[in-house]
């Protein structure tokens, strides 16, 4: 079977097969999983590749494991659409939902995958902001075993992470849910759907009181990368929930972006659009850990 211009295609059980089967393509194999990406790609030339190893029939990786005491565990090859229609997960990770229903329309939902959108590793990504927020652990599959790596040392550059010829990622592990704590994740794009975002910005966050206790601020498509900013955290712990702590914090997702000048927008305005998003994400999040609270 020839996907794209690929010269195989193969569909191995276990995550072992598919490790060996990538150590023996030498770099010129790709793990699909929705295939949203890979395959445009390659059809359009922009990654050569020999084999393309489907891990759909793995089942590590078509698994969503969700315990309120230990946290939840989604397979790097689940669609975003199963994520969308979990009641508990809307309750305990809404940012994390915000971000699985924005990743392409309805029908892309239906293949399209956190592990493949993290792999692509577009500085653009959806679900990477809040999933830096929500403080996501990779776990990783090589031929050495598996290694867990925090989500913000995954990303090196645009369309580059930490994973080797061989190595597949296939799962992501989050922190269990916490009284009183929320999340959100809002991006801008220049039409309602199916667009690539301008600026995103994702946060978590936890309140006791009128005070925020912890927090964690995710921004994309403003640097080569996904990026943690530690600085705007940092603005908003131990602070009261008023606009001026939320601008505060803002003003240090502006300062940590580096955007670039292109198609959909000019630097100048995504440093603008990473404040106001910035700010909006903290207010969603604060009244989502409010709910939580009653």
């Amino acid at each position: 079977m020839i996907v794209g211009q690929a010269k195989r295609y193969l569909r191995p059980a276990t995550i072992a097969e598919a490790v060996q089967a990538l150590k023996e393509a030498n770099g010129l194999g790709r793990p699909l999983a929705g295939g949203t990406d890979i395959i445009v790609d390659v059809r359009e030339g922009r990654r050569v590749v020999d084999v393309l190893v489907d891990v759909k029939a793995i089942p590590e990786l078509t698994m969503v494991d969700f315990d309120p005491a230990r946290g939840l565990r989604i397979g790097a090859a689940v669609p975003c659409f199963r994520l969308s229609e979990d009641a508990m997960l809307r309750r305990a990770y809404p940012g994390l939902i915000d971000a699985a229903s924005l990743i392409g329309g309805i029908q892309i939902q239906n293949r399209a995958t956190l592990g493949g959108n993290l792999c692509t590793s577009s500085p653009a990504a959806d679900s990477a902001p809040i999933l830096l927020a929500l403080g996501a652990t990779c776990v990783i599959a090589g031929p050495d075993g598996e290694r867990r790596v925090p989500l913000d040392r995954f990303f090196v550059g645009p369309r580059r992470n930490i994973l080797g010829e061989s190595d597949l990622l296939i799962a992501l592990e989050l922190p269990p849910p916490l009284p009183g704590a929320g999340s959100a994740y809002l991006r801008f794009i220049p039409r309602n759907e199916m667009d690539i975002a301008v600026v995103g910005a994702g946060v978590w966050l936890r309140v006791e009181g009128e005070t925020i206790v912890d927090a964690r601020v995710g921004i994309g498509a403003v640097a080569p990368t996904p990026l943690l900013v530690d600085a705007a955290s940092r603005a908003l712990i131990g602070r009261p929930a008023t606009r001026e702590t939320f601008e505060a914090a803002a003003a240090e997702a502006r300062a940590a972006a580096s955007p670039i000048t292109d198609m959909r927008g000019s630097a100048h305005q995504r440093r603008h659009l990473i404040g106001v998003m910035t700010r909006r994400a903290i207010e969603r999040a604060v009244e989502r850990a409010r709910e939580d609270q009653r």
